[in-house]
């Protein structure tokens, strides 16, 4: 925030000034009592298994400026305090009020899968001729945009938004705070289905980025996916369709991979761009196609654009490839659905190096009903590719073992439950040309696993 005073946070939050000095300025917002960057303002949050409100004292000794509450009717401090119905509510308040001020464009990224990964490469195509903000880490909830947003700098000429979803109406919330000019659905997969139910919910939920979408906005729709590719924008808005398909505005062509790494040709109109992208898998291209797209609805050359796709090489955990020992480790264990999964060992089938091919696998999370299905496939799926050994982690992914030993049983299958067995396990069975994925849901914590591999 710049220069955001108590008495605006009075403003945007409706709330009450219990005691301080309202003309107090506040440039962060901060949700954990333990790290403050400088005249924050701490919002206690009150979650499933505690309540930050027992953390205010803790929040003004390390150096919050001011504290919002909903548990308390008055106070002698000298520091402000300002009573409010909802401590989440107000932040989101907050949130909205801070991006009203902004005159920046912000682009809006949502999905199944990708989102992350999609951010990254939208903002490294921008740029190219933009200073560029963009959503750090995670903070893609309604707890995390508002926060987000309040960090934009005047700076800043334009704005990548990951917007996330785990439940019914929550998309809708942060995406009338983002209030966004552009709009990205990545894909429409079974991520979170346990809590929405079905696929087509998923969808409908996934639309509902457009409630914050602008007036003469632009929505961009991965025009290869079933569920998208015939979906319209909302009326007052622009509809732009990437991929791979003929029905694509900006269309991949010649799709190859070498040694791993996507090549093609970006076409839109007569326009025609050679790329080969610095990550792995062919699921990138679509990545980089919607990447291309709205840097050039911004403005940009894509060739121009193209350029800095071709430097982008990723980031931690998410198909991070280290060569150490003789072994090429190939960490993503960032996160996994069935998709992803199979994104994964695609990026393994094609390590021609490889004198043999390990898939260390944990449990998929928030798959619903069909979980156990979900695992089973992805076993068939590996069942007909180029995979020497398999090695599971937790109950779920041992559904992936039973596949394997159905279809495939020239495939070595190891089964472990704790991550301790595992290591030790690999710290035998691994050797020089060996290639190895990691890949699983983050609680699963399979990323420290794989540490472990590649910083020898």
């Amino acid at each position: 925030m710049v220069n955001m005073t108590v008495k605006e946070i009075l403003s945007a939050t409706g709330g009450k000034l219990l005691c301080g000095n309202e003309d107090t300025v506040l440039e962060h917002i901060s949700i954990d009592s333990r790290n403050m960057k400088g005249n924050d303002l701490f919002v206690p949050i009150i979650g499933e298994r505690q309540d930050a409100h027992h953390f205010i004292g803790q929040a003004f000794d390390n150096g919050a400026a001011a504290v919002l509450t909903s548990e308390h009717d008055a106070m002698e401090s000298f520091k402000p305090w300002i009573r409010v119905e909802d401590t989440k509510k107000a932040l989101q308040a907050i949130g909205s009020y801070y991006r009203d001020s902004l005159k920046l464009p912000l682009v809006g990224i949502t999905g199944s899968v990708g989102k992350t990964t999609t951010r990254e490469m939208v903002a490294c195509a921008l740029s190219a001729c933009y200073t560029v903000y963009k959503t750090p880490g995670n903070h893609n909830s309604q707890v995390g945009v508002p926060i987000t947003i309040s960090e934009i700098s005047p700076e800043d000429e334009i704005g990548v938004i990951e917007l996330g979803m785990s439940e019914p109406g929550e998309l809708t919330v942060i995406a009338r705070i983002a209030k966004i000019q552009m709009a990205v659905i990545t894909n429409i997969g079974v991520t979170h289905i346990e809590q929405l139910g079905s696929q087509e919910n998923i969808y409908r939920e996934k639309l509902t980025i457009q409630d914050g979408l602008m007036e003469g906005g632009i929505l961009f729709l991965n025009g290869d996916d079933p569920l998208l590719k015939t979906t319209k924008a909302k009326e007052g808005c622009k509809t732009i369709y990437y991929g791979t398909g003929e029905n694509c505005d900006y269309r991949a062509v010649d799709v190859r991979l070498e040694e791993g790494f996507p090549a093609f040709t970006a076409v839109f109109g007569q326009k025609r761009v050679p790329l080969r992208l610095a990550v792995m898998g062919s699921h990138n291209v679509l990545n980089a196609m919607v990447s291309l797209a709205v840097a050039s609805e911004c403005g940009i050359p894509m060739e121009e654009a193209a350029e800095c796709l071709q430097e982008f090489t990723g980031f931690k955990n998410r198909q991070q490839i280290y060569d150490v020992a003789g072994m090429t480790i190939i960490d993503d264990t960032y996160n996994a659905s069935p998709v992803s999964m199979k994104a994964g060992l695609e990026v393994l089938g094609s390590i021609t190096k490889a004198e043999r091919r390990i898939a260390v696998l944990a449990d998929m999370k928030e798959l619903g009903e069909k979980t156990r299905s979900y695992h089973y496939e992805i076993g068939e799926y590996i069942a007909e590719h180029p995979v020497h050994e398999v090695v599971t982690l937790g109950e779920l992914a041992g559904e992936i073992a039973r596949a394997l030993k159905e279809h495939a049983p020239h495939i070595l299958v190891k089964e472990f439950m704790e991550p301790e067995l595992l290591v030790s396990y690999l710290k035998t069975e691994l050797k020089e040309g060996d290639c190895v994925l990691f890949k699983g849901s983050n609680s699963m914590k399979l990323g420290p696993v794989a540490e472990q591999f590649y910083r020898l």
